[in-house]
């Protein structure tokens, strides 16, 4: 018995309602340029129309005109889709709130998911729709993925209920150590700043004048 491997996501569809409908939302609210349209080949009522939401992949939807939107929150049983979550920079993630207000979208306001930041509201048929912005960039040549799995190892071994910002970074130094080769004989964690016996007795961000008097080394604003 052999496993059906795949390489990624392909496409989600949707059960739309009018056709102009998704336009206004995926494109006008989120920036999905609309790129495809074709009858529904298997129901020739409906239209099947296709957004890029920003990676190549594909959002797509079936549309009819006679359907009007429903903002019920959609169905959260079992065998449901919960939510869709898609990601953005920090810059967009910092003008989400403003231009979800403006136009009167309800949503959660900023929630911190230890690994990314993310901001909740429905569309117009009521379907969950998240904003994601990621608090960590991985190493090159990693994924997210990568840094999560690594990342997970580190917080189960510390015995902690969730994952923190420390299992992230410690992941992610990781991941370089054992993918970047160096020069070094010991790549060990060490203090710059504690190589001469003076150093020790420094105030943290203060620096020493040639007259031997601490000022302090940090830049005025």
């Amino acid at each position: 018995m052999q496993k059906l491997q795949t390489q990624g996501l392909h496409h989600v569809t949707l059960v739309g309602a009018d056709r102009q409908t998704s336009i206004d939302f995926w494109e006008g609210l989120l920036g999905m340029p609309f790129v495809f349209e074709q009858p529904n080949l298997d129901n020739p009522m409906e239209s099947h129309i296709y957004f890029d939401p920003g990676d190549g992949r594909l959002i797509t939807v079936f549309t009819r005109e006679d359907r009007k939107p429903d903002p019920r929150r959609t169905s959260t049983d079992p065998g449901c889709v919960h939510h869709i979550a898609f990601n953005v920079s920090r810059a967009v993630f910092m003008q989400a709130v403003e231009r979800l207000d403006a136009r009167g979208i309800k949503h959660t306001g900023v929630r911190d998911r230890k690994i990314f930041d993310a901001i909740y509201f429905e569309d117009p048929l009521g379907l969950l729709i998240e904003l994601s912005c990621w608090k960590f960039e991985p190493p090159f040549g990693f994924s997210h993925a990568d840094v999560l799995f690594e990342a997970h190892q580190l917080r189960v071994a510390a015995g902690d209920r969730a994952i923190g910002e420390v299992h992230l970074a410690d992941a992610i130094e990781k991941l370089v150590a054992r993918s970047r080769p160096s020069l070094s004989d010991n790549r060990a964690a060490k203090d710059p700043y504690r190589r001469s016996p003076s150093f020790e007795t420094r105030p943290s961000g203060a620096a020493q004048d040639e007259s031997g008097s601490v000022e302090n080394a940090l830049p005025s604003r």
